[in-house]
């Protein structure tokens, strides 16, 4: 790798994260201070928060430019963005994705509605997240109408290198991953570099003989690898932070749903019940990282998980996503498919219902997720999810910081509340648009642990209130702006206040508001 090249890395959180490459680079930096700022492209967010993924490539002058869609998992990444020690351009997950398969078959780009009105629109940011961005005068992403609709144009650009990880190599260089938990896009991203010119190096588990890996199971032909590196055990595993294998994550085996752990009574399962009234039989319901979790949960505690699909940005279809940094695993999935193809899913309207969370959200509707605290966080999957479902959910806790109460009895008490407001006049950065949701008819809840909002034309009404909540003191007082009330607002369910089972009728009536 030279000075100023183009790397792209495969990886989504803990998960499918080439290590032993990524090690390597930084060590050979830290020994030799080449190669010098490099381009960084990553589709997703990547790292434990602590030393791995992109974390371990936060050294400067390492980096000269970052492309990447979320930075929530890698903080030193993050504070070097802040700092503004290199343009950094965080882009739509799913545009991410798609951006592979334009460039390995040499398209113009991505054309398409994902982000228009968001930070991602160039009237708004631009996908530029730092002044160094904003200065060196880079454009990602234009503005396009076609027909008399508006588009977005995100552009393509090269590859000169890319560090992609699988399971098992042959000596022809075809590449399985059986032991993956996910299958990610090593196939789009090798193609998009060979496209490219550039030199595809594979992590790997093993190398057997050719002939001996099943031809369906080929994920990469070998036709498109240059560099087969065999990785030791320490920079292997399934998840990073979770270094037991786990065949129920990629289908080798299955797991009782009994032996996953069942959800306390938390603010944070308040709200997956609350949410839970809102699936419909034979739902596909789109699951975000963090509070979002807990339907997953919820689901599995209440025995109705086989009557939806859960599904992951990263492409796992049904089964019982994992939580945590293990949020891109799921136990006992029945499908595992490329990212790219499962946002083309997304994006064509093939989500029933998004739940999703939320760091700030403001009187039009409008959510951040991706900016905040002097944080630059970036949205992942957030833009494709939200403005491809009919239906979104956002789940969140009414205050930022912990907040102390008393769940039971079929009421919810404060007792302390949190440091800082969510609902506030203005959000930092739009990641959603309440403004170009209500123009593509979207249906739109915000659950909360105490309350449930709509988004209605105007901005967002209060609808539902938690029984023992008082609606001036711990609602409208610890808000930024006055919501609509509704005129028919009524109290959330009390037996969702309960530690006891809910025994949801989940037929085709559940459903209260969509």
């Amino acid at each position: 790798m030279k000075d100023c090249a183009t790397l792209a890395i495969q990886g989504i959180v803990c998960t499918s994260i080439p290590e032993e490459l990524i090690f390597a680079l930084r060590d050979r930096y830290l020994n030799t201070q080449t190669p010098k700022n490099i381009t960084l492209f990553s589709e997703s967010g990547m790292g434990d928060r602590e030393d791995s993924g992109l974390n371990a490539l936060a050294i400067d002058g390492l980096v000269g430019k970052l492309r990447c869609g979320h930075l929530g998992t890698a903080p030193k990444m993050s504070d070097k963005v802040f700092e503004n020690k290199f343009p950094a351009f965080l882009i739509p997950q799913g545009v991410n994705a798609q951006m592979l398969r334009a460039v390995g078959g040499k398209k113009l780009g991505v054309i398409t509605t994902t982000g228009l009105k968001t930070y991602a629109d160039p009237r708004v940011e631009g996908c530029k997240v730092n002044q160094a961005a904003r200065d060196c005068g880079e454009e990602v992403v234009e503005l396009l109408s076609i027909g008399g609709r508006e588009y977005l144009h995100y552009k393509p650009f090269n590859i000169d290198i890319c560090f992609i990880r699988g399971t098992s190599a042959d000596l022809k260089g075809n590449v399985t991953i059986e032991k993956e938990a996910i299958r990610f896009d090593q196939l789009e991203l090798a193609t998009a570099t060979r496209s490219c010119g550039g030199a595809v190096i594979v992590q790997v588990e093993r190398v057997v003989e050719h002939g001996t890996l099943k031809p369906h199971e080929v994920v990469i032909p070998g036709i498109l690898i240059d560099y087969i590196v065999t990785a030791g055990p320490e920079n292997h595993h399934q998840c990073t932070v979770e270094h037991s294998y786990h065949p129920e994550w990629c289908g080798e085996a299955r797991i009782p749903v009994s032996a996953i752990n069942k959800e306390p009574l938390t603010e944070r399962k308040v709200i997956g019940r609350r949410i839970a009234y809102e699936l419909k039989k034979e739902n596909h319901v789109c699951l975000g990282i963090g509070t979002p979790e807990t339907v997953a949960s919820v689901a599995a505690e209440e025995g109705f998980f086989n009557d939806l699909t859960l599904s992951i940005e990263c492409g796992v279809f049904g089964g019982i996503p994992a939580s945590g940094l293990q949020i891109c695993c799921a136990h006992n999935p029945d499908a595992i498919i490329s990212q790219v193809n499962t946002f083309d899913l997304y994006d064509g309207g093939g989500i029933d219902v998004a739940v999703m969370g939320a760091a700030e959200i403001d009187k039009h509707g409008n959510v951040n997720v991706s900016k905040f605290n002097g944080r630059i966080v970036g949205p992942g999957g957030f833009v494709n999810i939200t403005q491809g479902s009919k239906n979104i959910v956002f789940a969140s806790a009414f205050m930022a910081g912990k907040t102390d109460c008393t769940i039971g009895g079929g009421k919810l008490a404060i007792v302390r509340e949190g440091k800082n407001r969510k609902f506030v006049r203005q959000v930092e950065q739009i990641t959603f648009s309440g403004e170009y949701a209500a123009e593509t008819e979207k249906n739109v809840l915000y659950v909360t642990e105490r309350a449930v909002f709509k988004l209605v034309k105007g901005g967002i009404m209060l609808i539902e209130i938690a029984p023992g909540i008082d609606l001036q003191k711990d609602i409208l007082d610890q808000m930024e702006f006055v919501p609509l009330i509704s005129e028919n607002l009524s109290a959330m369910s009390s037996c969702i206040f309960t530690d006891k089972a809910m025994e949801l009728d989940i037929n085709l009536n559940a459903r209260t508001l969509f």
